[in-house]
């Protein structure tokens, strides 16, 4: 079997920021139908490379192919969302009205919504609506699970794994990427590494990778040394005969210096509890909180005690943050009372970054109070220096907070956050914006901290990591408190998160079939034989996507090909009548599901 042509690709890209090379000889292809992730640490130039494959960006030397014909479709970290309403936004794209419907309501969003005053998980879902409506063959995705509850992120999930598209992926959900990858791109040291394997054999691949890095630098370094040591041996009649030599001991140097300055891009990041607060931090009992007919939690009950990592999850919307703030004592429940503990020093990430005020300086938003210092963990510190642990440049130092990324802006707030000793440490949506290795180091920070923590997060991975008790919200004023993180609420809590009514999200990807002309009889719901179907449809199109995602893991062995070519050629073929059948019968109950409205609707 002969490799496929890819979609898009890019060859011996380079490019430089300034003085800085970006790229070094970039090589990526992207074949019909395959999900990858690209990953690489803060700086690596990941959302460029992005741009570079939509076309967006040129970079100095290299070329991009694109099929002729085919569609690429990319959506960036912040997407701006305008027009009447978010039929006219999507449709505007090029998609299909019907198409556009049904992407939209697949993330749970009017069609005839209002762009005005849209949340940032409303504007995310919507950017996703579009870019699933206009049928991309290629669809290149910058941290779209950012401000996704994780309802959306599990929409998300589905739609990627049903469409025919080929994806690229950036994201720091460690979950979702092992939900939908089945190959990764790593960025480092300037060029791209390829694994064709699902993001969940990264950790393992990637390490070796560094470990083999760090054997090739302490070589170089053996090399520049004994390079070093003829040059100053060498006498002046042979210097003319070894300037190619002595070119490449220059040559090694820059090469070195190149890798360190790489591996000093990290980021210090450090939390204390400072001064041990009482055993018992908040203690609700009864606590009722609704907003006129919006009833958020009713008759809920918890004790947190010191050292206690509890997470809160459910939709947007549900009323997380205030049920936090009712926690801390910020606002009042309707009924029930809160007790909060003693010698309570509280540091809190707010998701909505309040705390910023858009024209303050990053120096001022860190030394509010003047000065070239700022107290980090009770020591003075030069802000400038402090700024640095955090990645920031000194160019940045005096520009306004609005010029500062997503990322930027997040990173900021932990800086300032964590700057101060803190026993009890409040983050909400901490990780949106940053990137994987930032994660990772928060979490290692929050996993060896030793105060008490109140987390608000979408990211599964990083509850499951640090929770050791997780509450949950419905949205309807359900809560209830599970030791453990995500998975364990899910185990011991089924269905609680389902909503009365609730029908599984329609596929974008999903061509909807036309609306059935009304009989002349009036007729007010299915016949038998459409119910009967329907309800077939809705066991096999599990069936049918569970069979998909063994098929899938099944290529993974990169030997079965040369092992077995006709085995693979079978699988190959099951998978692509699985595919196809899958399509054809999300088709059909889509066509079944709006002849059952429309009935209901004329009866």
């Amino acid at each position: 079997m002969t490799a496929r042509a890819p979609m898009v690709a890019l060859k011996d890209v380079r490019l430089a920021d300034g003085p800085r090379q970006l790229f070094d000889g970039v090589d990526l292809a992207l074949e019909p139908g395959v999900r990858a992730c690209l990953v690489g640490r803060n700086g690596a130039g990941k959302s460029t490379l992005m741009r570079i494959l939509a076309g967006l960006n040129e970079a100095d030397a290299g070329d991009r192919f694109v099929t002729p014909g085919a569609k690429v479709v990319f959506l960036a970290q912040e997407p701006t969302i305008t027009g009447d309403n978010l039929l006219a936004w999507v449709t505007a794209g090029g998609a299909e009205p019907h198409e556009a419907e049904a992407a939209l309501q697949a993330f749970d969003l009017d069609p005839q919504r209002g762009t005005a005053g849209m949340s940032g998980g409303e504007a995310r879902r919507a950017a996703l609506a579009r870019a699933f409506s206009e049928r991309p063959d290629v669809l290149l995705l910058d941290e779209p699970t950012n401000h996704l509850d994780i309802f959306a992120i599990q929409t998300l999930e589905a739609m990627l794994r049903s469409s025919r598209c080929a994806a690229l992926i950036v994201s720091h959900d460690r979950t979702f990427l092992e939900a939908v990858t089945q190959r990764c791109f790593w960025l480092a040291d300037r060029k791209v590494w390829r694994l064709d394997k699902g993001f969940a054999a990264f950790d393992e691949w990637s390490e070796k990778i560094a470990a083999d890095q760090a054997e090739e630098m302490r070589r170089l370094s053996k090399a520049i040394e004994r390079e070093t040591e003829w040059s100053h041996r060498s006498i002046t009649a042979r210097r003319t005969r070894n300037e190619g030599r002595t070119r490449e001991l220059h040559a090694m140097r820059q090469r070195k210096a190149e890798g360190l300055r790489d591996q000093q891009r990290s980021m210090t990041m450090t939390v204390e509890s400072g001064m041990t607060s009482g055993q018992r931090v908040a203690e609700a009992k009864g606590i009722s909180k609704a907003y006129g007919d919006k009833v958020l939690v009713k008759g809920f009950s918890t004790r947190i005690q010191r050292g206690d990592r509890v997470a809160l999850v459910g939709p947007n919307g549900a009323g997380k943050t205030t049920l936090v703030k009712i926690l801390l004592g910020q606002i009042e429940p309707d009924e029930g009372e809160v007790k909060l503990g003693s010698n309570l020093a509280i540091a809190y990430v707010d998701q909505s970054r309040d705390a910023l005020k858009a024209s303050t300086t990053l120096w001022d938003a860190l030394a509010p109070d003047g000065g070239d210092q700022i107290m980090v963990q009770g020591r003075p510190k030069h802000v400038a220096a402090y700024a640095k642990d955090f990645l920031f440049q000194d160019s940045q130092l005096r520009q306004p907070v609005a010029s500062l990324s997503g990322g930027e802006r997040n990173r900021l707030l932990l800086a300032r956050a964590l700057a101060q000793p803190a026993n009890l440490l409040v983050l909400d949506e901490p990780t949106n914006d940053l990137d994987m290795d930032t994660l990772d180091l928060l979490e290692s920070v929050l996993a060896d901290y030793d105060g008490t923590l109140i987390l608000v997060s979408h990211d599964r991975d990083f509850i499951d990591r640090l929770a050791t008790s997780t509450i949950a919200l419905d949205g309807r004023g359900g809560v209830v408190e599970t030791p453990g993180g995500w998975k364990d609420l899910i185990s011991q809590n089924p269905g609680f998160f389902d909503r009365p009514g609730m029908v599984a999200p329609r596929s974008a990807a999903s061509k909807a079939a036309p609306k059935t002309p009304p009989a002349e009889r009036r007729t007010v719901k299915l016949s038998y034989k459409d119910q009967r179907r329907l309800e077939e449809l809705d066991g096999l199109m599990p069936r049918l996507a569970a069979d998909i995602t063994a098929l899938e893991k099944r290529l993974e062995d990169q030997t079965l090909y040369a092992r077995d070519p006709k085995g693979f050629d079978r699988i190959m073929a099951s998978l692509d009548k699985a595919r196809a059948d899958l399509a054809a019968a999300e088709e059909e109950w889509l066509g079944l599901e709006e002849k059952k409205e429309a009935l209901a609707a004329n009866g």
